[in-house]
């Protein structure tokens, strides 16, 4: 996978190619691509359609036709699962998976001898738009490490210099925008107008997540000098707030809404769309599982991200110890710390950016129960996503994905 990937990312100019190809010459974990090829593996030949797609992918003919297609379909997914209820859109407890309606029949059947009576997970079976679509995953997901790191100003990324460190912030923003046009290409090329709408939306999340995250602890950049009297009363206007602080609750609530958007929206639509690719059409439970467990599991992934801002081991992997405080982020571990130590609040309040209020801030969480809790809710989301796992047929791709359960949770890495 990944050395066709780097086929995809081929450019005229050398320092394109050089920034774009960067982190994938020093892979990190690739946990959204496996979730990708895992899911493919755990329930191609469930969905009622899989004959069909698994011929289309041998015939030309055919996989042009579907190319051609019109949009039909009426659930188009932009932010929230569609199945999801307006007032279940929040993050106050682990996502719970939510079996849709049957729905009327509108399959049409393939060729009498690829029709199976019996549908059953045929885990030796990728599709080539399968493997394509967790590069495309990748891609996205390395487009947003590199526009992070502009952001973050961070000097390391897993031990080696940042992009930003290495090409400078224009080139590493640049290379970030180039690996999203490449993975908008690929991923028109994949024959299903549902997976370019889930995998669109989270280019969208992404974004959102980030501004969300910037306006909740306040770093937005200053308006620059040079910058027009309009448009810095627009500025002024946009960052200006006229409710009061959010409290404890709504602290909590956004902190875990900007987790799902800027991590867990990949992992559960990157997996959506794979199960969508197999075949799976609209009232089978099968990419429902996915979204809920790509979802759940997302969340815990970064739950425990941000506890490792505190390990001593962090510096080690190029992460600087508490970079988070230092960005002026209160991740779980500060706002569970701030239930113990009210003082806390007032530097969150002020984004940790006092003298001594990152090193204060340290001292009353280390000193807290605020890590374990947050590793507590970790496990509580974990959980979540093994249960329901219990929907599909067991595999050696489901037993793989129980394990990612309970190895997301205990990672030190």
């Amino acid at each position: 996978m990944r050395t066709s990937l780097l086929t995809l990312l081929g450019s005229s100019h050398p320092s394109l190619n050089a920034i774009a190809q960067y982190y994938f010459l020093h892979p990190s974990k690739q946990l959204r691509p496996l979730l990708v090829l895992l899911f493919a593996r755990a329930t191609n030949g469930l969905g009622a359609e899989f004959p069909q797609v698994n011929w289309a992918a041998d015939n030309a003919r055919a996989h042009q036709k579907e190319l051609d297609a019109p949009l039909t379909r009426k659930d188009i997914l932009c932010d929230w699962n569609p199945s999801m209820p307006d007032h279940t859109a929040s993050f106050e407890s682990a996502f719970e998976l939510r079996i849709p309606p049957p729905q009327p029949s509108l399959y049409t059947p393939p060729p009498p001898l690829l029709h199976q009576t019996h549908p059953q997970a045929l885990t030796h079976t990728l599709l080539p738009t399968q493997l394509r679509l967790a590069q495309i995953v990748e891609m996205i997901h390395v487009a947003s490490l590199l526009h992070d790191d502009v952001l973050d100003k961070s000097p390391l990324r897993r031990g080696a210099p940042s992009a930003p460190a290495a090409f400078g912030n224009k080139l590493a923003v640049l290379g970030g925008d180039f690996l999203l046009g490449r993975a908008s290409a690929a991923l028109s090329r994949l024959g299903s107008h549902e997976v370019v709408e889930l995998i669109a939306s989270v280019i969208a999340n992404l974004v959102e997540g980030e501004i969300l995250q910037m306006k909740g602890n306040g770093t937005e950049a200053a308006p620059s000098p040079s910058s027009s009297a309009s448009s810095a009363i627009d500025l002024k206007d946009l960052h200006s707030s006229p409710s009061p602080s959010p409290s404890p609750s709504d602290k909590w609530s956004i902190y875990l809404k900007k987790t799902y958007l800027k991590t867990a929206s990949l992992m559960a639509k990157g997996a959506r769309a794979a199960v969508v690719l197999g075949g799976c059409r609209e009232g089978e439970v099968w990419k429902e599982v996915a979204y809920a467990y790509g979802r759940n599991l997302g969340i815990a992934f970064q739950l425990i991200d941000d506890t490792l801002d505190f390990s001593s081991s962090t510096a080690q992997l190029g992460k600087p110890g508490f970079a988070d405080l230092r960005l002026g982020l209160a991740t779980g571990p500060a706002l569970y710390a701030a239930e113990e130590f009210p003082e806390l609040e007032a530097m969150i309040e002020r984004r940790f950016g006092r003298d001594g209020d990152v090193e204060m801030a340290l001292t009353l969480i280390s000193s807290s129960r605020g890590v374990e809790r947050t590793r507590e809710l970790a496990r509580i989301h974990a959980e979540k996503a093994r249960e329901v796992l219990t929907l599909l047929p067991r595999s050696e791709a489901r037993d793989a994905l129980e394990g990612l359960t309970e190895g997301v949770v205990k990672r030190r890495w």
